[in-house]
């Protein structure tokens, strides 16, 4: 069976746990904290970042792009990521943005949470913040009246979206894109009837 290292909180690890579960893949989730540099995390992923994925000939596989490209071609059923060129550099662009978001999301929550006597940057916390504001508007203005990211079925684009704008709605809900944003928030409606994203919710969220 293919092993998860993965916090329950973390985006990337979401992203992961959504494809595994499209894909009818079975995981064996093992909680890891990459705060405390446990020794399995790091001898799976030298920079000691969740997600990791251990094969079953004890192969790792690290970063979420990398592991759920080999979980879409483990399995043939329902593929995420099409075969077209031009589509699946698409997706791979709607990818890029939304984890690029919850880079931004990660960056401002580590800096809000810093332990005294260090103050958290204020300056640096709105960079992040401002990140968030024109990615969000992006992804609303590239989605339009789409009922998906790309083509007519789910794909990569909508499940990176997904975790990203549900990690926003965990630790960001001041942000209010839901109101904001009518197009992300028909999409992440959507998304969130889908027994996928239903099973990997943060624990709060």
């Amino acid at each position: 069976m293919l092993k998860l290292l993965y916090s329950a909180t973390s985006p990337y690890a979401r992203k992961v746990r959504i494809v595994a579960a499209e894909k009818k893949l079975e995981l064996e989730l093992v909680p890891a904290d990459p705060w405390q540099d446990a020794p399995e995390l790091v001898a799976a992923n030298p920079l000691g970042k969740v997600p990791a994925l251990i094969l079953d000939d004890g192969t790792a596989l690290f970063d979420s792009r990398v592991i759920v490209e080999y979980l879409d071609h483990v399995s043939p059923l329902h593929r995420l990521l099409p075969e077209n060129p031009r589509e699946r550099v698409t997706v791979r662009r709607w990818e890029a943005a939304a984890d690029g978001l919850c880079d931004a999301a990660v960056a401002a929550r580590l800096e809000s949470i810093r332990p005294d006597p260090t103050t958290p940057s204020v300056a640096l916390i709105e960079r992040q913040r401002e990140k968030i504001g024109r990615t969000l508007e992006f992804l609303e203005r590239e989605l339009g009246e789409r009922e998906y990211c790309v083509g007519r079925a789910l794909t990569l684009a909508d499940i990176a979206v997904g975790a990203a704008l549900g990690y926003l709605r965990f630790r960001f809900p001041d942000i209010a894109w839901e109101a904001a944003k009518p197009g992300l928030a028909r999409l992440y409606r959507r998304l969130r009837e889908r027994p996928s994203f239903i099973g990997t919710e943060p624990p709060s969220a």
